[in-house]
């Protein structure tokens, strides 16, 4: 408590009291006198310093004591709870049991890049404002609650730079390798904001630079490659790889200089996955290194419109960082996947939320960009509904991080026991994703259209059933643990297993029967080579079984067909046939399937013949399409997931080829 003393040292006097000259009990809102008296009572002389300390102070206690009530709420209602894995395992991400009470450090450095430091940093300021803390923040999201507002602006400027940017002169091969990008990556990831980046490309704004134009293009080249026009203009660029070697000159420059912003981090992550798709593992693993620390660096891991700082920042500002966060974070987990590694990011409740205020390309027409079909076949008007699918797919993401933490941390142990409560946690958190999942999204193996949803869609449904099928493969061999307790197998994981992974080549092959070998991306042969695995263990336990012969059979060809446009394909590829080998298994992959061994040989023409009949089985491939005349399979039928008692007790008694990432790294994939 203040003594009287201090108190009358600390007040300051009104406006009217001060032209009378009289004293003033800095009473607020209205002073005594000025009450008497019915005076308009206004203070404009700024407090003194010590006044504000005291204020700063009082406001310090106050969230203190608000902190103290939450802490007391939540340790009750966790008792009154079952524990969760996170209990369980208290080494999991330590800073998700807090909030942030204040963000301070926000603020532009002299380049005017907004920066992040945090209070114990040598560039934080000592004088930071209490304008910085939570509160405010809540204030601004409580004048706009629904961010309706801010939704129509984004969206009407979204609209007009697709308009400006139908009018732009952008020289080819250029503007095909643009549209490569919109078309096949950036609905599926959202590296780039495409308003912001087409408008800051014809003014050299802050959300373009050469470097990320540059690493756009070196991405898109394998795809272009396939229009033999652009082919013919790529020859000056040395077939494209100028930009690639731009791009890294560019990324370098930028590090020695110190001028790291967005497009540095979305350069960063192109780069990544173009190198991950060549195979060249280190590099990859790098660049998402940097990029990640980068956005901690930018203060893009933090919900800007809750913890702004002293840096303000427009919807658009917001918008971006929101939706590069979100990108990063699928990203970290399917590198995760690809390499072998434990995930680095992780959603705190501090993180931007899983919200997209531009949705206007949710119903934008979506064409395969640079696929032609024979016979005047047309792909037939399709909505993208981008905006839904990647909301859904960090939905999605968030369920799989918990996954890879419970049940395949290469640095940690996990247990029976943590492993079998992430079952049960996660299952839970999996099939309420799918009741969820809009139908428009949600692509039914019985149900299969004639032709596949946008590249997005399909991939968004491949992930599911990939990641169902790493929830429920670990417990599919007889635990002989001591602490495992009560953990007795269950012969419905190795039916959902085998539903996901027929679901998978169901899916796969719809896929490549409408977009052809070009854009088998590492994802969705990720996809079949984790499929593969089951049908290995069905072939491994009874191998009388010809319907999972030919399945396994299936995934290797379609590997094959991958690793010739994926390099990194061509470790899972051999895993695949030197388990096949050891199982004596006749299966020969043709000559023309082995990969490649010029990776920059141009891939062929993406000349696609007319697509099968929709009334024919899914795994039926018509011997006239392009390329696939030497798969000759007849009608594997996708209903048959009989697991007989017999099969499932072998499979009790094998190891199955594993998806444990330490050993997936060791095995060089």
């Amino acid at each position: 408590m203040s003594t009287a003393r201090e108190t009358k040292r600390l007040q300051f006097t009104c406006e009217q009291c001060r032209k009378r000259k009289v004293k003033c009990n800095g009473r607020e809102p209205k002073c005594d006198r000025c009450e008497a008296r019915g005076d308009d009572c206004e203070y404009k002389q700024s407090p003194t310093l010590a006044y504000t300390h005291s204020l700063e102070r009082r406001i310090e206690e106050l969230e203190a004591e608000v902190q103290a009530l939450r802490g007391a709420a939540s340790e009750k209602t966790t008792q009154e709870s079952e524990p969760s894995v996170e209990e369980q395992s208290p080494r999991i991400n330590a800073v998700q049991s807090s909030v942030p009470r204040v963000l301070k450090g926000l603020n532009l450095d002299e380049k005017g890049v907004p920066i992040y430091y945090g209070s114990t940093s040598f560039f934080h300021r000592l004088d930071s404002s209490i304008q910085n803390s939570s509160t405010s923040g809540l204030a601004t999201q409580i004048t706009d609650p629904l961010g309706d507002e801010s939704r129509q602006r984004l969206v009407l400027n979204a609209w007009e730079q697709r308009a400006q940017e139908s009018l732009s002169q952008i020289p080819e091969p250029f503007q095909y390798l643009l549209n490569l990008h919109w078309c096949w990556i950036q609905p599926l990831f959202n590296f780039i904001y495409r308003p912001a980046f087409t408008r800051d490309m014809a003014i050299m704004g802050p959300y373009y630079s050469h470097t990320l134009m540059n690493a756009l293009l070196a991405h898109s080249v394998r795809w272009g490659r396939g229009d033999e026009n652009t082919r013919r203009l790529l020859s000056p660029y040395d077939d494209g790889k100028v930009f690639a070697r731009q791009a890294w000159d560019g990324i370098f420059h930028e590090l020695r200089e110190g001028v790291c912003a967005i497009p540095t981090v979305q350069a960063l992550l192109l780069l990544s996955a173009q190198e991950c798709s060549h195979g060249n593992s280190t590099q990859a693993w790098v660049c998402t290194g940097i990029a990640f620390r980068l956005i901690d660096h930018l203060g893009i891991c933090f919900d800007s419109q809750r913890y702004m700082g002293s840096v303000t920042l427009s919807d658009e500002d917001t918008e971006i960082r929101r939706r590069l966060f979100w990108s990063c974070y699928f990203w970290d987990k399917l590198m995760s996947l690809y390499l072998g590694r434990s995930p680095s990011l992780q959603q705190s409740p501090a993180s931007p939320p899983q919200r997209i205020l531009d949705d206007s390309a949710e119903e934008e027409l979506w064409t395969p960009h640079g696929l032609t079909y024979a016979n005047g076949e047309q792909y037939p008007p399709t909505p993208s509904h981008s905006t839904s699918s990647f909301i859904q797919i960090c939905r999605l993401t968030v369920i799989f991080n918990e996954i890879l933490i419970h049940m395949y941390d290469p640095t940690y142990h996990n247990s029976d026991t943590e492993m079998h409560s992430c079952l049960i946690k996660e299952e839970a958190s999996l099939n309420l994703w799918w009741e969820e999942l809009p139908p428009f999204l949600k692509m039914e193996v019985s149900d299969l259209p004639r032709y596949a949803p946008p590249s997005h869609i399909v991939i968004l449904n491949l992930l599911y059933q990939c990641f169902r099928i790493l929830l429920y493969r670990p417990m599919l061999s007889r635990r002989s643990s001591s602490n495992s307790g009560s953990l007795e197998p269950n012969p419905n994981h190795l039916r959902e297993c085998v539903s996901s992974a027929t679901a998978i080549i169901a899916i796969f092959d719809l896929y490549y029967r409408t977009f052809g070998e070009s854009h088998c991306t590492i994802s969705v042969a990720y996809c079949v080579y984790i499929a593969s695995s089951i049908f290995l263990l069905q072939v491994q336990a009874t191998p009388s079984d010809h319907q999972a012969t030919r399945r396994l059979e299936f995934c290797a060809h379609a590997l094959a067909k991958a690793s010739r446009i994926n390099p990194i394909i061509r470790s899972a590829l051999k895993v695949v046939m030197e388990a096949i080998n050891d199982l004596g298994v006749e299966m020969a992959i043709p000559v023309e399937l082995q990969p490649a061994t010029n990776t920059n040989h141009p891939v062929q023409s993406e000349t696609v013949m007319p697509l099968t009949d929709s009334s024919q089985l899914p795994l039926t491939y018509e011997p006239d399409f392009v390329g696939l005349d030497d798969l000759q399979f007849s009608h594997l039928d996708v209903d048959d997931m009989s697991i007989s008692s017999e099969m499932f007790e072998a499979v009790l008694s094998l190891e199955p080829m594993t998806v444990r990432l330490e050993d997936l790294n060791e095995q060089g994939f």
